[in-house]
């Protein structure tokens, strides 16, 4: 089927019985009803214009030297009419938590309270700067304390770094005080052990740093065998990089038994967090072992997912680990207050914090609303919410296991559901195109090929968010699509998405050849990059 230059077709796609695919007229704006296709923002903009009037300056003295503009600044000028419009029709083709159901597995894209987006805008919250005096932020300060210690006491652990800004951010933020806390014993670790099935920030985490990183297969089961984790300790490791419960979507039962060899070869045992949302009142990772872990407070305690930010990954501490935590930190006073810091040294104290991991103390807005989220539920709601999450992972297991495979089906699920593409053997459909027609039936596709421990991997979590209707409509997608591919239905999966505002691109040239600044078409030829 013949292109335009932005991956739409330039005549109707032919139905089942060679007629049209729909009745939809063609339009002379390119528009289908509220379906605005929207232009580029250069394509829209002026160059030579803006849509901000601003004094000529006069004459001055610049300061910037050799980092003065030397040509045109190259963007384009709109009115603030045409800015919001742009920005509106761009947001219309994007898919939301707010729009439906997000089964993105292991991210927990759950829903955002409204409330805490109310509680966040607060004078004194929504508007306090990170450069005022402390002094005069003392309600803030205040909030940041009473965050930390509910999450010391979901996860049973000593102390807590609140400054780190993300997940990734606190795995550093961990590894480094693990990293402190090794030199601080005169000894040079070099080797950190990762289950194959981790996310990929636990690797790049740890090279990052400086580690050698020994990856640990899975077993059949899916689960990490404390047996291989003991024949891969030795005196130059620094610690070991668990999920639990894991990528899979499985609790790792020998948890207890890996710590203990971890420990017995003087490392340290790194938890990440990302899984936190499957335990949160039923099992605290310090009385599993943990040494440090990260929380993401936009998994597990309904901040947003911030689309680059802003975020928030605080840093729970064993008390081994607690006296190489970054510095500032906050402090807990008896009076139920918080300050902050400057240095966690005390009188004959030798242990050396690895210095400041950001420049402030923070992400104040995530803050508030994971406080808030936490208590307006409780910690009997949190814990309710942990179980409703597992067992909505576990009814989607449930009515899917007869039209699709499930990767380890001799375990219940946690708060993930982890299918693989056996039950598309034959069909020619692969997880890829599974997941395309997934587009045109309203849904954001599940996280595709990870983990890498299975083939054509579809992990899929609802989260406790979904009501039974909701998930319900979910599976019968899901169910219809399996029947479809298995009736040979292959042109339809490999033609998909048919009903987006773009139509399938070829990924693989947009990946080797990708155009990252725009050019006039008018100056040079734009390829067709759709099929």
């Amino acid at each position: 089927m013949a292109m335009n230059t932005q991956g739409r077709p330039t005549a109707p796609t032919a139905g089942p019985a060679g007629g049209p695919e729909t009745a939809a007229p063609k339009t002379f704006t390119g528009n289908r009803g509220l379906d605005v296709e929207e232009k580029l923002i250069f394509e829209t903009g002026r160059l030579e214009a803006t849509g901000v009037d601003v004094e000529d300056p006069g004459e001055f003295q610049s300061r910037l030297g050799a980092h003065a503009r030397k040509a045109p600044i190259g963007l384009p000028g709109l009115t603030e009419p045409e800015t919001m419009r742009h920005y509106v029709r761009l947001s219309r083709q994007n898919y939301a938590i707010d729009l439906g159901l997000y089964p993105l597995g292991s991210c927990t894209m759950k829903h955002n309270p409204r409330l805490n987006e109310k509680l966040a805008r607060l004078p004194g919250f929504g508007d306090v700067h990170p450069l005022q005096p402390l002094s005069t932020v003392p309600g803030a300060v205040d909030l940041i304390a009473e965050l930390g210690r509910w999450l010391l006491e979901l996860t049973g652990m000593a102390s807590v770094a609140m400054s780190p800004k993300a997940g990734a951010h606190g795995e550093y933020c961990g590894m480094a005080a693990i990293k402190a806390a090794i030199a601080a014993r005169g000894e040079t670790r070099s080797i950190v052990l990762v289950p194959e099935s981790a996310h990929g920030t636990n690797p790049a985490t740890a090279a990052a740093l400086g580690f050698k990183v020994v990856p640990v297969p899975a077993r059949e089961a899916g689960t990490v065998d404390p047996e291989a984790v003991k024949a891969r300790l030795s005196s130059d490791v620094a610690a070991i990089m668990l999920t639990n419960p894991n990528t899979c979507g499985l609790f790792e039962r020998d948890v207890v038994a890996i710590a203990d060899a971890v420990h017995e070869a003087g490392a340290y045992f790194y938890a990440d967090g990302a899984n936190f949302n499957a335990i949160v009142g039923k099992v605290r990772p310090g009385d599993l072992g943990v040494d440090a872990m990260h929380i993401n407070l936009h998994k597990t305690f309904s901040t947003p997912h911030g689309g680059g930010g802003p975020g928030a990954g605080p840093v729970v501490l064993s008390e081994k680990l607690a006296p190489f935590a970054p510095v500032p930190f906050v402090r807990f006073n008896p009076d139920g207050s918080g300050e902050f810091v400057e240095t966690r040294k005390q009188a004959g104290d030798t242990a050396t914090p690895f210095g400041r991991i950001t420049a402030f103390h923070g992400q104040m807005g995530m803050f508030v609303r994971a406080l808030t989220h936490m208590m307006s539920h409780g910690a009997d709601g949190l814990r309710q919410a942990s179980e409703d999450a597992v067992l909505s992972a576990n009814y989607v297991k449930a009515r899917l296991s007869d039209v699709m495979t499930v990767a380890f089906e001799d375990r219940p699920a946690m708060h993930e559901v982890l299918f693989d593409d056996r039950f598309l053997d034959g069909t020619g459909v692969t997880t890829l195109d599974f997941a395309k027609a997934m587009i045109d039936e309203g849904y954001h596709p599940m996280t595709m090929y990870f983990p890498l421990v299975v083939h054509g991997a579809m992990l899929i979590e609802p989260t406790e968010s979904e009501s039974k209707a909701s998930l319900d409509q979910f599976i019968g997608t899901l169910r219809h699509l399996a029947g479809k591919a298995k009736a040979g239905a292959v042109d339809d999966f490999k033609s998909a998405p048919r009903l987006a505002p773009r139509r399938r691109l070829d990924e693989t040239r947009a990946a080797r050849q990708p155009k990252l600044v725009w050019s006039d078409p008018a100056d040079e030829g734009r390829a067709e990059a759709a099929e």
